[in-house]
C-alpha cells in the first residue's frame, strides 16, 4: 500500500506542474476531468 500511495504522490506532484506550465484555464479542467475518468474507470473496473 506505501508503493501505491508513493506512485499516486508523485503523480499528482507532476500534475501540479503541469498545472504551472498550462495557462488556459479551460484546458487544464478538460484535462482534470478526463484523467479523473481514467482514473475512476481503471480503480473501479
Amino acid at each position: 500500500m506505501k508503493k501505491v500511495t508513493g506512485f499516486i504522490l508523485i503523480w499528482i506532484a507532476v500534475g501540479m506542474v503541469l498545472g504551472l506550465f498550462i495557462k488556459n484555464a479551460f484546458i487544464l479542467c478538460l484535462l482534470i476531468a478526463l484523467f479523473l475518468l481514467i482514473g475512476y474507470h481503471l480503480f473501479c473496473c
